[in-house]
């Protein structure tokens, strides 16, 4: 199928009835001029309907109507860009119409600030929505990894059989190796003693592990503060982790006691803005009292606006006394954003290498993180 204002000529062909359609709402967005989008495009063009929220909505129903919805939403986030119809979605009637999406909630959390109280009912819901789906995705699936990680990090000497760790148990016992009589009087099969049983323990109900993540809000980590607020309440519910969640630009905000309900911790964010991540850095290290037992996740595309050298020592201090450091450029489906180079270097020179992570890899990473393990890094030639 061929769609555009050139259509019947280069094929000799005029789109009619569906078709012509779905040819109206894509000249609408990509050949409208920077006009709103608007009208059924039953055969006519572009109705140029200026700031006309009742006519966007139309818009927005018939793309639902006629595109799969992984097609509407970059469709609608390409009108919110290329035709800035982000004062629009300050009216509850847009709102409603909108197909969801974490790119749409983080234009949302980007409007808050100005957005009329008749609208954030209806924006909280939108959000709420897009939060229960997500938390849905991810709950049991980082439930699982970190339980099991939780378990494993408790070492003991006299595990039950189905909790040893065989490796490691054969390693302590190389010593005790005794070759077995063969036939023949010749040397038989050889076999190691286990004197000395190591294993994982099964972690009791008192906190084990104490996670802090540190998130950066300016406008090009949306996406990120969307995923890791809705992760913060996931683990907020285990009882066997105590995490704190922290939030910065120039200044420094701890949302922890929202962590029961990540609605009410977005809405406590404010994209946009400057970037102190040094800032952000003392405070959490000045709540850290177990470096041991403690993970430090910070989610930033590290262009500091504060002071470099102070922000590198930090994080050599924290690693020094044992803390588990993460850098996460992004928590997204998108990959790494743009980020400061230097700054992933000179982390990564650390021991602590920066790099992008999809929300279906997170539960991993902490395990790993508690686990003291390699971090499973998914493109190490991109990370620093």
């Amino acid at each position: 199928m061929v769609l555009g204002a050139d259509s019947a000529e280069s094929t000799g062909c005029a789109l009619t009835g569906r078709d012509a359609a779905m040819d109206g709402a894509l000249t609408a967005l990509y050949e409208g001029g920077g006009r709103k989008p608007g009208g059924r495009g039953s055969g006519g063009r572009s109705a140029g309907l200026g700031a006309s929220a009742p006519s966007v909505a139309r818009w927005l129903g018939d793309i639902r109507t006629y595109f799969p919805s992984s097609v509407v939403q970059i469709m609608q986030r390409d009108a919110i860009d290329r035709l800035g119809l982000s004062a629009l979605l300050l009216e509850p009637e847009m709102l409603e119409a909108v197909e969801a999406d974490v790119h749409l909630v983080g234009t949302l959390l980007s409007l808050n600030k100005v957005m009329p109280e008749t609208t954030k009912e209806t924006a909280r819901a939108v959000v709420r929505k897009v939060v229960e789906k997500l938390e849905s995705r991810l709950t049991t699936r980082t439930r699982a990894a970190l339980t099991g990680a939780l378990d494993r990090s408790v070492k003991v000497s006299r595990p039950r059989h189905h909790d040893i760790d065989w490796n490691r148990t054969i390693r302590a016992n190389l010593k005790n190796y005794l070759t077995l009589p063969g036939k023949d009087g010749e040397d038989g099969a050889g076999t190691i003693v286990p004197e000395r049983l190591i294993g994982y323990g099964r972690a009791a109900q008192s906190v084990k592990k104490d996670v802090i993540l540190c998130i950066d809000q300016s406008g090009s980590m949306a996406a990120s503060v969307v995923y890791a607020s809705v992760f913060g309440a996931v683990l907020a519910s285990m009882r066997t982790l105590r995490t704190r969640l922290v939030v910065f630009d120039t200044a420094v905000v701890d949302l922890t006691d929202q962590l029961d309900d990540p609605v009410d911790v977005l809405f406590g964010t404010q994209l946009g803005g400057g970037t102190d991540i040094n800032r952000a850095l003392a405070y959490c290290q000045s709540r850290i009292t177990r470096p041991a037992d403690t993970v430090v996740v910070l989610i930033s595309d590290l262009y500091e606006g504060g002071i470099r050298n102070e922000m590198l020592k930090r994080v050599a201090a924290m690693k020094a006394s044992g803390v588990q450091f993460v850098t996460l450029l992004a928590l997204s489906d998108e990959g790494a954003p743009a980020y400061d180079r230097d700054h992933a270097a000179a982390l990564a020179a650390l021991g602590a290498p920066a790099f992008a992570c999809t929300p279906d890899l997170f539960p991993e990473v902490m395990a790993a993180a508690i686990e003291k393990r390699p971090l499973p890094v998914p493109d190490r030639e991109a990370s620093a």
